[in-house]
C-alpha cells in the first residue's frame, strides 16, 4: 500500500477517535441516556465535549477532500514522493489539530488548519 493511502486509512482511524472523544466528553456532560436518546430533549452541548464535536465535524469536511484527492491520485498514477509527503502533511497536521482545538487555541488552530490546507495543496498540484 503506497503511504498516500495509508495515511488516508489512519485519518479515517483520526475521525473514528474524534468521534469517540465527542462521545466520552458528551457522556460527562448530558450522561449516557441523553446520547443514547432521540436527542430531541438533550441539554445543550458545551465547553470542551462542544469543541470535541465542532473538530470531528471539521476533520469530516475535510477527510472528504483529502480522500478525493489521494484516490484521484492513486487512480490516475499520478501518486509520488510530492502526494506522499501531502498525505504525511495533511495526517499529522490533523494529529495536531484535535487537542489544539480541545484545548481552544485559536490562532494555533486556524494555523494547525492551514498546514493541513497545504497538504491538499501539494497533492492537488500533482494532479493539475
Amino acid at each position: 500500500m503506497s503511504p498516500d493511502l495509508k495515511y488516508l486509512v489512519w485519518s479515517v482511524a483520526l475521525t473514528f477517535a474524534q468521534v469517540v472523544l465527542f462521545l466520552l466528553f458528551g457522556m460527562l456532560q448530558v450522561g449516557l441516556p441523553a446520547l443514547a436518546g432521540n436527542r430531541d430533549d438533550i441539554p445543550p452541548i458545551e465547553g470542551m465535549a462542544d469543541r470535541a464535536n465542532r473538530a470531528h465535524r471539521n476533520m469530516l469536511e475535510n477527510l472528504v477532500l483529502f480522500a478525493i484527492l489521494v484516490l484521484v491520485a492513486q487512480m490516475a498514477g499520478k501518486a509520488n514522493a510530492t502526494t506522499a509527503a501531502g498525505a504525511c502533511l495533511f495526517f499529522w497536521a490533523r494529529v495536531v489539530y484535535v487537542p489544539v482545538y480541545l484545548l481552544g487555541i485559536p490562532w494555533v488552530r486556524t494555523g494547525v488548519w492551514g498546514v493541513s490546507v497545504i497538504g491538499l495543496a501539494m497533492i492537488f498540484l500533482q494532479l493539475v
